[in-house]
């Protein structure tokens, strides 16, 4: 006979594991010397969150976007939301990792919403003010930017599972029977 059904203790480990990976991807996004912007050859001209560089080959002309007002609001919600997504998951570690604090639960979900609106303004605004500094060929948004993305996506869904996990407080702590959801006899 073969049964399935969804083992609740296991989301205490992973629940935890999800924000750490978001903070990986928003350490590798605001750490990126590229990778945020490059032109159609990615030959020519490129950006990160902090420099701008123009040339070919290995003749570049780099200035930082420190200069305009948007790039450093960009920067500082995103190491703002950065840290905010840190106090989470130190937060949802002792809540679920080292005793099950069903308490907490709520209160890292709206630090996850928190850092998800923060980290959405910064990544909406980087590309609508670059677009503005752009004034020829094709540009594409790459792999670092996409990182950003990658860990505000991460937050969203650890911001549900973390306001619907103190329903389930019976299967989190296993004195609650398992529910199959399939059962083949």
């Amino acid at each position: 006979m073969f049964r399935c059904g969804i083992a609740y203790p296991r989301c205490r480990w992973i629940v935890p594991l999800l924000l750490l990976f978001a903070i990986i991807f928003d350490i590798i996004a605001i750490a990126a010397t590229s990778g945020w912007v490059e032109d159609e050859d990615a030959k020519s001209h490129y950006a990160s969150m902090w420099d701008v560089c123009r040339g070919r080959n290995d003749n570049w002309d780099c200035k930082s976007l420190m200069e305009h007002s948007w790039a450093q609001a960009v920067a500082a919600l995103m190491i703002i939301g950065l840290l905010i997504l840190i106090v989470a998951f130190i937060i949802s570690c002792v809540a679920l990792c080292c005793s099950l604090n069903i308490s907490l639960l709520p209160l890292i979900g709206v630090l996850l919403i928190i850092v998800v609106i923060i980290q959405i303004i910064a990544l909406i605004i980087y590309p609508v003010e670059f677009n503005k500094m752009i004034f020829e060929g094709n540009y594409y948004y790459t792999w670092a930017y996409g990182f950003g993305w990658g860990a505000t996506l991460l937050c969203i869904g650890c911001a549900i599972l973390f306001c619907c996990l103190p329903r389930y407080e019976d299967e989190l702590t296993g004195l609650a029977k398992t529910k199959y959801i399939y059962s083949s006899a």
